[in-house]
């Protein structure tokens, strides 16, 4: 089994005392939100303060949705940035917010960690997402992790394809036929519901925002706690 980049991310980290809370707690990944419309995106300069302040060994991910690659590598390189989320919609659809497969050899040399949906009708719920990581693969570069979000609407806005609570459907994603990559386990993760959405659906990592929030891009210190502390648990892991 390959191992994903990492186990537990807490995503939409906007200050710097946060970075350290998540760091401290024992999450190894922090999400860096650069999403236009959400209420969790960073301007540059607190990027880079939020990115300074977080802990040796825990991986600094950048989210973007619709972003060309040339910004996308202009933000990694100023900030700091470990790897790249791109949270975009799979292919064209009502005019929504796209990240192509081919923007993943665009973005050679930094792990790219691509955000997937579960299908709500047909046998393969993974249909659309195998699509994307095969084209990608064909263009020259397939991304190091899917992370399986929950649905959200045809054409959503870029704001509003993340971080919304909604749940993913955690029995369709063990149904379904691998895919050629780890996938993360999101969307409405909580301390309560952590260990049996990682027992349902067979993640081997998972990534939270709003479900350690006390409000939108502000984490409560216990709540953060106990969700490293269950997901860990859940995943086999050892206290960090």
């Amino acid at each position: 089994m390959i191992e994903p980049l990492f186990h537990v991310k807490i995503c939409g980290i906007t200050t710097a005392a946060d970075a350290r809370l998540v760091g401290a707690a024992g999450a190894d990944a922090v999400g860096l939100n650069f999403v236009a419309g959400s209420p969790r995106r960073l301007e540059f300069a607190m990027a880079r303060e939020v990115a300074a302040a977080v802990p040796r060994g825990v991986l600094k991910v950048g989210v973007f949705a619709g972003v060309s690659a040339v910004e996308v590598r202009r933000i990694v390189e100023a900030v700091g940035i470990d790897a790249v989320q791109l949270h975009g919609h799979l292919f064209p659809d009502g005019g929504a917010v796209v990240d192509p497969p081919e923007l993943c050899a665009a973005l050679a040399g930094i792990p790219v960690i691509r955000t997937v949906r579960v299908d709500a009708v047909g046998a393969d719920a993974f249909a659309t997402a195998r699509r994307w990581l095969a084209v990608a693969a064909a263009a020259g570069a397939a991304p190091a992790l899917a992370l399986v979000d929950a649905a959200v609407p045809r054409g959503a806005a870029a704001g509003q394809l993340g971080g919304t609570g909604a749940v993913a459907d955690w029995t369709r994603i063990r149904a379904a036929a691998a895919l050629p990559v780890p996938l993360v386990l999101a969307g409405g993760l909580t301390p309560g519901n952590v260990a049996a959405a990682i027992t349902a659906s067979g993640c081997r990592a998972v990534d939270v925002a709003g479900g350690v929030e006390s409000r939108p891009g502000v984490k409560d210190p216990a709540v953060v706690r106990a969700f490293v502390a269950a997901a860990r648990a859940a995943l086999g892991l050892p206290p960090r």
